[in-house]
């Protein structure tokens, strides 16, 4: 019988993940699969269960720094390649980029590098004829490759060309290239906690940001840190906190969250008191989202459904939070993946169902209710865009401009509208890996 393709001798220590790093890699860029996909749940990488913690926690830093970087090593490659990177053995082709990745941006001795790809190249049938050429091309770029990226300004190459022209043309050129700069660092853990932020950040030993979030730089598994066993906190970026902020006191009010797993906006929903019924369409994300409330002590009625098909009675929630499917561009600095499987053409359709979305809210919006709507993307379309329209359309809405103290005072983040508009680079931070935001946009609308 052939070896099983995860099977690794003992003595080549990391290149198990290296190799599951190269495969995952291949997903992303040649199948289109998520990393999420490929991490977690039934889809997940086979060779993930047999990975120590360490070289899990390597190959997943392995797959985040080639997604950052991989206009920067598309050029590289491209200078130390006279005839390009092999199109015809994808192995290869990942060789290099985990060789380049390791020599320039992580701590792995430059030797080390080099031979782990080159034997990553010989154990794959259709790649091994290129063993020379990525162990020349890599020594290469040990010696050289820091200097042919100081040549040039590299932050702009890392992201799509369609992606960065929308946003020079939105945000201007010089907020664009901060936001690529933002997208260019490993994040922080971002955490939403039950009560107390203050001793938490310090069992944490993380910081409290001004909007109540724990920010920290722990590594490692999330559930095995101090509180996410006993349920006094979840993750969830400090941006995606905020929306749930415009509905103010909502005690026992009725609240609907549409399209509403993972979770993270339904639990500070009931957190806050309010009678929660949460929507998706997937029943896997909605067992994922009981299973949180479980653990977090949080109640909520969950319903398997197409939100925009819903039959819930019209004028039956004081409440609607439309936390709507978007192109997730605000999520890339940790879904890095995001900027390489989302294209342009997405943008459209998207905005079809975002506009059916908020059709559908505002028919369930009692008079008088809020409705909140927020997409995770820095579009001008599934945001700004997408509410303009609606309140052409719909006379019974207002807007309900956020406030700057409903933001804890930042009001940087808040539109000449008045709506929530936070950007990748936005709370800056002298350790860049403390600093920025997710991409998110949120407005408050009021039903007259």
């Amino acid at each position: 019988m052939p070896p099983s393709r995860f099977a690794v001798p003992a003595e080549v220590p990391g290149l198990a993940a290296r190799r599951i790093a190269a495969d995952i890699l291949d997903g992303v860029l040649h199948k289109h699969r998520t990393l999420d996909d490929q991490l977690d749940g039934a889809g997940a990488h086979p060779g993930l269960k047999s990975l120590a913690d360490r070289d899990r926690a390597l190959m997943r830093r392995l797959v985040s720094t080639i997604l950052r970087k991989l206009g920067t090593l598309g050029h590289l490659l491209s200078r130390l390649l006279d005839r390009g990177i092999p199109t015809d053995a994808p192995r290869a082709q990942s060789a290099l980029l985990i060789g380049a990745a390791q020599i320039l941006w992580m701590d792995v001795p430059d030797h080390a590098a080099v031979d782990l790809s080159v034997r990553l190249v010989q154990s794959d049938r259709r790649a091994a004829k290129y063993a020379g050429l990525v162990n020349a091309v890599l020594r290469r770029c040990a010696r050289e490759g820091q200097g042919l990226i100081d040549e040039i300004s590299t932050q702009t190459l890392d992201l799509p060309p369609w992606m960065l022209a929308r946003w020079n043309a939105h945000y201007g050129e010089a907020t664009a290239r901060e936001m690529a700069l933002a997208l260019g660092h490993e994040p922080s853990l971002d955490l939403t906690v039950k009560s107390d932020a203050a001793q938490w950040a310090s069992r944490l030993h993380g910081e409290t940001l001004p909007t109540g979030t724990v920010r920290t730089l722990l590594q490692g598994s999330v559930t095995m840190l101090p509180g996410f066993a006993e349920g006094q906190w979840w993750v969830q970026d400090a941006a995606a906190a905020l929306p749930v902020r415009l509905f103010g006191d909502i005690k026992d009010k009725a609240v609907a969250d549409l399209c509403a797993a993972p979770g993270g906006k339904t639990a500070q929903l009931a957190l806050a008191g309010a009678q929660v019924t949460a929507v998706d369409r997937s029943p896997a994300r909605v067992a994922r989202l009981r299973d949180n409330l479980t653990r977090l002590a949080l109640q909520a009625e969950t319903v398997v459904a197409d939100a925009a098909e819903w039959p819930a009675e019209a004028g039956s929630f004081d409440g609607i939070l439309v936390d709507a499917p978007c192109t997730s561009t605000g999520t890339i600095r940790r879904h890095p993946d995001v900027a390489w499987l989302r294209q342009e053409g997405d943008i459209a359709a998207l905005s079809a169902l975002q506009k059916r979305l908020l059709q559908k809210a505002t028919h369930l919006l009692k008079p008088g209710g809020t409705l909140v709507y927020c997409t995770c993307s820095l579009e001008p379309e599934e945001g700004e865009h997408a509410i303009a329209a609606l309140l052409a359309g719909e006379s019974g809405l207002r807007r309900a401009p956020v406030e700057t103290s409903e933001v804890a005072g930042l009001d940087a983040i808040i539109t000449a509208d008045g709506d929530l508009r936070t950007l990748p680079c936005h709370l800056p931070n002298a350790d860049p890996r403390l600093g920025g935001l997710d991409g998110f946009y949120a407005a408050r609308l009021v039903k007259s």
